[in-house]
């Protein structure tokens, strides 16, 4: 697949976002998904797709354990574009399971605890939306963390089979807040309380002056891993609940 990822560079070279993003589902009527947790950058991305109208479809995952603040900005966004955002769920049985067996907070516990609740959560649903498509399309930026420096804007998604495209990689954070202002976009208002990164509310907490970007994700594990499985470049984090879907 390594043709279509370079393709898909070339065409994409020297062009805006909104122009990137009008050549992908130019190229791929129909194909071309978009996932947003609403922080920042998934809030520039909304508003570049839904103010130019262009035929994306967006989809959140919702793990059952987001911030009120997360439910504020998403109604927000709604509210403001007239938009469609679809919300893929947990399997109720997973969680069920889970939380019956080990408790509601069991990935405190262990990072292998803490996988599993992503895997359920997260990682499951993200197959069911991707499922069909072709291009996915993420709010990834290159300086959110030292994983994603040697991640590319366009790349071969190897588990979910499919090409992702990061419109904003270059982009730094000042650029980033410029444009919400600049367009007045709708954003979660914990990122003015110290949340860089917001994720679930039991694994988000704000960082201190001089912590990495995404210091308030998982805080209590290894600093040096800071994903859950969604954009890791690991195969075996990728596929971790098809792995585990049985236990």
């Amino acid at each position: 697949m390594s043709k279509v990822v370079h393709d898909i560079k070339q065409l994409t070279a020297g062009l805006t976002p909104v122009e990137a993003l009008t050549k992908l589902a130019n190229l791929f009527p129909g194909k071309v998904i978009f996932s947003t947790s609403f922080g920042w950058e998934d809030q520039v991305i909304s508003h570049m797709i839904f103010a130019n109208k262009l035929p994306i479809k967006v989809f959140t995952l919702e793990t059952g354990r987001l911030f009120p603040e997360t439910y504020y900005v998403w109604n927000r966004t709604l509210e403001m574009y007239d938009a469609n955002i679809h919300a893929y769920y947990p399997q109720a049985a997973a969680v069920e399971q889970m939380v019956s067996t080990k408790g509601p907070s069991s990935f405190y516990e262990s990072v292998e605890n803490r996988k599993e609740c992503c895997g359920i959560r997260k990682l499951e649903p993200l197959k069911r939306a991707l499922a069909g498509n072709d291009v996915w399309i993420t709010g990834i930026r290159a300086d959110q963390s030292a994983n994603r420096e040697d991640m590319h804007n366009v790349e071969w998604d190897e588990g979910n089979q499919l090409v992702k495209f990061h419109p904003i990689f270059e982009w730094n954070l000042d650029e980033v807040k410029e444009y919400i202002k600049v367009n007045n976009v709708p954003y979660n208002p914990l990122h003015d309380k110290g949340f860089p990164s917001i994720g679930c509310a039991p694994c988000t907490r704000a960082v201190q002056p001089g912590e990495d970007f995404r210091a308030g994700r998982w805080w209590w594990e290894d600093q040096s891993k800071k994903e859950c499985g969604l954009h890791s470049t690991e195969a075996h984090e990728e596929t971790f609940f098809e792995e585990n879907k049985s236990n």
